[in-house]
């Protein structure tokens, strides 16, 4: 299972880290997710879940 936000789609980003030289490099930044237990369908499921609809309460803990 990719670490993926369940609720929202968030995955990594991807990008250039630039130097001062203004060499440039690929790089990711990975997504702050949780894995905690919610609803989905009337059963508790474990999922990856972002810190960010975890604190705006989107969903909520089982």
């Amino acid at each position: 299972m990719s670490r993926k936000c369940f609720i929202t789609g968030k995955s990594r980003g991807t990008g250039n880290h630039v130097s001062h030289a203004n060499n440039k490099n690929r790089r990711t930044w990975g997504v702050n997710v949780q894995k905690v237990r919610i609803m989905v369908d009337g059963k508790p499921k474990r999922v990856y879940v972002s810190a960010r609809a975890l604190k705006s309460g989107k969903i909520a803990r089982v």
